[in-house]
């Protein structure tokens, strides 16, 4: 059961992922906490010496005012849902907010956070990596493209067998039992021949009384990423499943290739663990 949940209450312009929260929050009666980092402008040199103090101050300001907007949309979005809800601001810096994400969430049964806006430097995609990798929590990431609110009746399980998947169906199993039909999608190779993999865990997951449907998506002439998304688009599902791989901890090099591919271009609330 999920019983609370954490989402990151990005700045600037409000993100889809807040009003997403709620409701999913008021789907499972759960209790949802907020979290604003407020960036304080660190003291930086330029060719003439240090920033004046006036600018400084100016940021700082814009950074206060810009919590205030991301909590008070936070709160109108919790009242409105009719949910028990808190929130909390943190002052760090960009990577100190990541590390602070990481340690708070492992206290939620489910983190939320917003798909990073293209073109706007952002601390989203620290904040995916470090829910994902450092948190042992579930994540849905949001699309921040999405409207409306939270729908669970058509899911998708992206399966490949890996361990990671099979955690992210099992942190998912609250939200499945929700769904009217789960579709289990299983990537094929056009060179791949034999048997369709995956009856095994199908059979698992009816045995929880889950609607599952068994489906082989051939891979085509597209990577396995950019087949998952033309498989969520042409089927309107609600939710994706899939687990959430990563390589090197060298900052160019944390998320696995079709993971990358996901949260780049994604268009549907996704579900990832690792």
């Amino acid at each position: 059961m999920i019983k609370d949940m954490l989402v990151n209450l990005s700045m600037g312009e409000k993100h889809p992922a807040i009003d997403y929260a709620a409701s999913l929050a008021q789907i499972n009666e759960a209790h949802l906490a907020g979290i604003a980092f407020r960036f304080d402008p660190a003291m930086q040199t330029s060719a003439f010496g240090l920033f004046p103090p006036t600018l400084v101050e100016m940021a700082i300001e814009e950074n206060e005012q810009a919590v205030k907007k991301a909590t008070d949309d936070f709160q109108r979005a919790a009242e409105l849902a009719g949910i028990s809800f808190d929130s909390v601001t943190v002052p760090a810096t960009l990577v100190g907010a990541g590390e602070a994400f990481g340690q708070t969430a492992r206290r939620f049964d489910l983190v939320v956070v917003g798909q990073p806006r293209p073109d706007i430097d952002s601390a989203e995609e620290l904040l995916i990596e470090a829910a994902l990798f450092d948190s042992g929590r579930p994540v849905v990431v949001v699309p921040y493209i999405h409207k409306g609110p939270a729908k669970l009746e058509n899911m998708a399980l992206c399966w490949d067998g890996s361990r990671a998947a099979a955690r992210a169906m099992n942190d998912a199993l609250p939200l499945m039992r929700r769904a009217k039909s789960i579709d289990i999608v299983l990537i094929r190779h056009a060179s791949e021949r034999g048997e369709i993999e995956g009856a095994d865990i199908a059979q698992h997951l009816a045995r929880h009384g889950l609607p599952i449907t068994l489906t082989e998506v051939p891979q085509g002439e597209v990577d396995v990423g950019n087949t998952i998304l033309n498989y969520l688009a042409d089927h309107a599902i609600d939710l994706m499943v899939m687990g959430g791989y990563g390589h090197s901890r060298l900052r160019e090099q944390v998320f696995g290739g079709t993971t990358r591919t996901v949260l780049a271009s994604m268009t549907t609330p996704t579900l990832m663990s690792h």
